[in-house]
């Protein structure tokens, strides 16, 4: 699995899913730049800027005296990362009693126990160690007609849409608070063009409801920035396919377009456009902010009756058996007590496999690490539209005066042992790991060369073996709804996909073709068979190259090679003639 996967793409969302608007008011309340999971004093980087002049040992590094003495933050020269990073690792890993201001590298075997935390005035602020010891944010009803468990992008949405459809007694519950586990440190990146047709719809619901809706419907801001979306060509090919995208587009009226290198250098004065065929820019992208749209969704759907209950970790599905034999959803049972329901949503992300246990239910899911890294401020910088760089895997987000640099590696981190107690940490950034994706940051934005990272943001995110969402009724269990596996998209897909969640559940099927997405597809015999949906190798494969291949060109009918030979036909040994 080591080696690089042949060319194919579901361009998935990267930890673009979601993310804050830089600038946002919480953040600046709580004294921190928006978006920024590290502060600077806790970065694990040490300085780059000099060289050992040792004789004998040029190019290796040296610790400035100066500096780490002065001031605890390092600033990192992303020039340095790509050349630096393998020399470096002996010093990382000194011990403390060798020098301030270095730390080791992280070994990615489990999250730092103690992060800051963005937005603390909204989603911590309030709370003290003894706030989950004091139990649900609001006492349980003792019936609802629909439970949603997971109060991330994909829950809030979900329940928001269900208030919609006027389905009253919908409850929310949240273990930790809002966006807690993953939803709350994704970049927030949406672009609305993407291969398939039923996905650019999706995409502009939920572009709708966080730039228009929303704000109407309550009167507040859900932190929603349009600066536009600039995807990089660097072959003939990949220009192919963007004028492709454009057509597509075009049928559901969203604005884009082909630009030349030079017509690109003038929209993006610090991008290098040498090596360029063309770009496509989407003027109406743009970035969501995961705190301000999911505390937005949840205070609209409470003013339709719906209840949000924070605080409140759900322990078990009681489940009953029909005089047909069929087997329903009949209770979900809490630290704080049971709701008597027909129906579950299970939302909850990295954690839905754990969910899915409860009640019996395969939700072939594995967690990983996703990073990404802030810069510091970069003049000229201001007002620029995100990028996506395929070729080169990395991802370019507008974080105010300063970017985001995040991509998808050939060799990701799994996080083997998901904890029950994660809920605003990030793990320590494996440099060995990121550093592959600055040069193709540097190559095209050179600027970078010369620019400092401020901070780090690597947490968990959930991925499939075919890269699509899980979503729909359990084949397992009636009124058992998944909403769950969004492969780091989910804030971009959550307004589009919970509106067809919703729908599903009121009305029994989605209005669009969710086929793609349905979890029969998986458990059903209709794309894989049902003995691999829990054979963890197999997920863990088929997942793996689906990770490293999220920024290929698309094929139609390409098979994957991960996960081969698990299940074989009686000709599969027939010799050829």
């Amino acid at each position: 699995m080591a080696a690089p996967w042949p060319q194919r793409s579901r361009w998935g969302g990267g930890r673009e899913g979601g993310g804050w608007a830089a600038g946002g008011r919480a953040a600046r309340a709580a004294g921190q730049m928006p978006g920024l999971g590290k502060p600077s004093g806790q970065l694990v980087m040490p300085t780059f800027h000099q060289q050992d002049t040792t004789p004998g040992a040029p190019g290796r590094l040296r610790r400035s005296r100066e500096e780490s003495s002065l001031r605890c933050r390092s600033r990192v020269l992303m020039a340095s990362l790509s050349r630096a990073l393998r020399v470096a690792a002996p010093c990382l890993r000194r011990s403390p009693a060798q020098g301030p201001g270095l730390r080791p590298l992280a070994s990615g075997a489990g999250p730092t126990i103690e992060k800051s935390v963005p937005y603390q005035r909204t989603l911590k602020g309030a709370q003290d160690p003894s706030a989950a010891a004091r139990g649900p944010s609001r006492p349980l009803p003792s019936t609802a007609s629909v439970v949603v468990i997971g109060g991330g992008s994909l829950g809030c949405q979900t329940l928001y849409h269900l208030a919609k459809l006027g389905v009253s007694g919908a409850v929310l519950l949240e273990r930790e608070r809002l966006t807690s586990g993953t939803t709350w440190h994704t970049a927030g990146l949406l672009w609305q063009l993407r291969p398939s047709d039923v996905e650019v719809e999706l995409l502009a619901h939920t572009r709708r409801v966080v730039s228009r809706d929303l704000e109407e419907e309550t009167g507040l801001h859900t932190g929603w920035i349009q600066n536009g979306g600039l995807f990089i060509a660097s072959n003939r090919q990949r220009l192919d396919e963007y004028k492709r995208l454009m057509s597509l587009g075009k049928a559901y009226g969203v604005e884009s377009h082909v630009l030349s290198p030079a017509e690109t250098k003038a929209l993006y004065p610090l991008m290098n456009v040498d090596d360029l065929f063309g770009t496509l820019y989407v003027p109406h992208d743009g970035t969501m902010d995961p705190a301000g749209t999911c505390s937005t969704l949840a205070r609209a759907a409470t003013a339709r009756g719906a209840q949000v209950i924070e605080n409140c970790p759900v322990t078990g599905i009681r489940v009953r058996t029909d005089d047909f034999g069929v087997r329903r959803v009949a209770a979900v049972e809490t630290e704080h007590g049971s709701v008597q329901t027909p129906c579950v949503v299970n939302c909850a992300g990295v954690w839905a496999g754990a969910v899915g246990q409860m009640a019996g239910v395969k939700v072939p899911l594995v967690a990983m690490h996703h990073a990404y890294v802030v810069t510091e401020r970069i003049e000229g910088i201001q007002n620029m539209p995100n990028v996506r760089d395929h070729d080169a895997s990395v991802y370019l987000r507008l974080q105010g005066d300063a970017l985001s640099v995040g991509g998808y590696e050939a060799n990701p981190i799994f996080w083997e042992e998901v904890s029950d107690k994660f809920a605003f940490g990030l793990f320590d950034l494996d440099w060995d790991v990121f550093a592959q994706h600055t040069e193709g940051a540097i190559r095209r934005v050179p600027v970078l060369e010369r620019t400092g990272v401020k901070s780090t943001v690597c947490g968990p995110e959930s991925f499939t073996p075919d890269h699509k969402p899980l979503m729909g009724e359990a084949p397992e269990l009636r009124g058992f709804y998944l909403g769950c596996g969004f492969n780091s998209a989910g804030m971009m897909l959550g307004g589009g996909c919970g509106q067809e969640l919703a729908h599903w559940i009121v009305h029994g099927r989605p209005e669009k073709d969710m086929h793609g997405y349905d979890i029969r597809r998986v458990c059903g015999h209709l794309r894989f068979h049902h003995s691999l949906t829990d054979h963890s190798r197999w997920i863990r494969e088929r997942s793996h190259e689906s990770y490293a291949k999220n920024y290929s060109v698309v094929f139609p009918h390409d098979e994957p090679l991960a996960g081969r030979n698990m299940r074989r036909g009686p000709l599969h040994e027939v010799p050829h003639p």
